[in-house]
């Protein structure tokens, strides 16, 4: 009886054990991912349509980031907004933002560095950021990289 007990309790870890790891292997690999702000609450929305017709998936709902900075003056306090988080067919992750008729991106050096790259700044172990035109219905992938070169040009 003792043995048969024994086998029991084994065959449920097997399962437990076994269940654990696939749904460890199954999470998104946002959830892999330390730091990355995840939002499982996902708002329907046109924009997620376009992403999945572009090959994305949208893995994570709108992310608030609080700011806060010291100066001499005392304590201001600002936020930055994602509006999601898409993975590709890699498993590769990006941030998404949503274009705003009130906020237009000037897609130049100095505008997208204004507007774009502190997310990406925020968050560097994503491949980059997906803006969606809302307007034109289209889907921009923009990434970053370091560049020691000197441009010469009206950007500031």
């Amino acid at each position: 009886m003792d043995g048969l007990l024994m086998v029991l309790i084994g065959i449920f870890a097997v399962i437990v054990l076994g269940w654990r790891l696939n749904r460890w292997l199954m999470s998104p690999p946002a959830a892999q991912l330390p730091g990355m702000p995840i939002n499982e609450r996902i708002q329907d929305h046109p924009a997620i349509e376009l992403l999945e017709r572009e090959g994305y998936e949208v893995i994570g709902g709108k992310v608030k980031i609080n700011l806060s900075f010291d100066t001499e003056e005392g304590s201001v306090h600002s936020r930055l907004f994602i509006d999601y988080v898409a993975s590709d067919d890699g498993g590769e992750l990006y941030l998404v933002k949503l274009s705003r008729d009130r906020l237009p991106v000037d897609w130049t050096g100095s505008g997208i560095r204004d507007r774009l790259m502190p997310l990406l700044l925020l968050y560097p172990e994503c491949a980059g950021l997906l803006y969606i035109d809302q307007n034109e219905s289209a889907v921009r992938r923009l990434t970053m990289d370091w560049s020691d070169e000197e441009w010469i040009g009206n950007d500031d």
